[in-house]
């Protein structure tokens, strides 16, 4: 597969909804950071540093396009990724002067937001509203409380499923005096059409998930970043700093995005995350065709095994089975294992989405496939033959 020719020929990597691989470009991208003009953004006068900021900078400005917003009313701050990013809104937003009466989230969410809403609702002594999504993975519009912070994935890291009335739902949150958080991670490498023509008032996103190194991001519109009391300060986000004061560098418009980047950033992965941008804006509509005929065709083997079940209603990049142990004697740990044996490398359990799965629908532990563009059509033949007398 082209971009990715460092694979061995009898690896089978299907955890692409954990980390995608990297491809060349990404990989070279970061290299050349580390061996061409490995430098701090932002703090240093020389030749170096300067690439580096303006490289930077460019990535920002990929990350808006990419999920079509505009730099007037958003900005982009860096973090370690999707869960960093979520705690840092939800740990310092003001909700008194939000005007916050509930904080809300669904059934499906990884523990990203699953905890950290339950962290912010005990913190501000707030109701939390779980709500069931529906197998379309739309959210009910009806059951959204008023001056509610709605944090929900636009992607579910089970089996998929989109939000598919998200605008519905930022048109409902906002009517009626909210705000509304989107967990991207699931979302960003190959379903991002879901966030455009949206405004929520931030996307938190993870660019491993999406061909880059390991990061995360904040999207957040300006007016809703007013409601974060900024108290996770560190180095890299003042201009000025007496005994008992400080002056951030948020304030000051040029570098409003200082207001979650605590410390030295990850300089060469941001870098890396904007080729990774450039790639798959460069993915054609043939490409994009193909892992989804290999995820669909997947998906309809899995279907005709009498012992798998499919926990997805629909095809996808990322597609859950359980085996039943009293019907087959073996466990999904134990399938994920002989997988493995075989060369073909899957995720097992509940993938951090233990109320759901574990809880609410009683699920033994599962195992994911999760496509990317690295995979091929022998990829698909090998776990077929793997799986033919299951």
């Amino acid at each position: 597969m082209r971009d990715f020719e460092y694979l061995p020929n009898d690896a089978v990597y299907l955890d692409a909804a954990c980390q995608s691989l990297r491809p060349q470009p990404v990989i070279d991208a970061l290299n050349d950071y580390y061996t061409k003009y490995n430098s701090c953004g932002e703090r240093v006068k020389y030749e170096w540093g300067a690439t580096t900021e303006q490289k930077v900078e460019q990535t920002r400005e990929k990350v808006l396009k990419y999920v079509g917003l505009s730099k007037r009313r958003y900005f982009v701050s860096f973090t370690l990724n999707t869960t960093y990013g979520i705690n840092l809104i939800l740990s310092q937003i003001n909700v008194k002067k939000a005007g916050i009466k509930a904080i809300v989230t669904s059934d499906i969410e990884h523990n990203s937001p699953f905890l950290s809403t339950m962290s912010c609702a005990k913190k501000n002594n707030l109701p939390r509203v779980v709500l069931t999504r529906g197998k379309d993975g739309s959210l009910p519009l009806d059951e959204i409380p008023n001056n509610a912070l709605v944090v929900v994935n636009a992607a579910s890291n089970i089996d998929g499923r989109l939000l598919v009335n998200i605008k519905d739902v930022i048109k409902k949150v906002h009517k009626t005096g909210g705000y509304i958080i989107i967990d991207a991670a699931q979302a960003m490498a190959h379903s991002v059409e879901v966030l455009h023509g949206v405004e929520p008032d931030a996307i938190c996103f993870s660019a491993h998930k999406m061909y880059a190194p390991s990061l995360g991001g904040i999207i957040i519109n300006k007016e809703f970043a007013k409601l974060i009391d900024t108290t996770f300060i560190g180095g890299g986000m003042v201009d000025d700093v007496n005994k008992d004061s400080y002056q951030l560098s948020k304030d000051n418009p040029e570098h409003i995005y200082t207001q979650f980047e605590s410390g030295l950033q990850a300089w060469g992965e941001i870098i890396a995350l904007g080729a990774a941008i450039d790639w798959l804006n460069n993915k054609s509509k043939n490409e994009r065709k193909e892992l989804e005929k290999l995820y669909t065709d997947l998906y309809e083997f899995l279907k005709t095994k009498e012992k798998i079940h499919v926990i997805n209603n629909a095809p996808a990049s990322t597609i859950s089975v359980y085996v039943d142990k009293k019907e087959t004697g073996v466990d999904s740990h134990i399938l994920g294992a002989a997988l493995a044996d075989e060369g073909i490398m899957v995720r097992t359990g509940y993938f951090c989405v233990h109320y759901y799965l574990d809880h609410v629908k009683h699920y033994p532990p599962l195992l994911r496939f999760s496509l990317g563009y690295h995979n091929t059509v022998e990829d698909i033949e090998k776990v077929k033959k793997a799986l033919e007398n299951f």
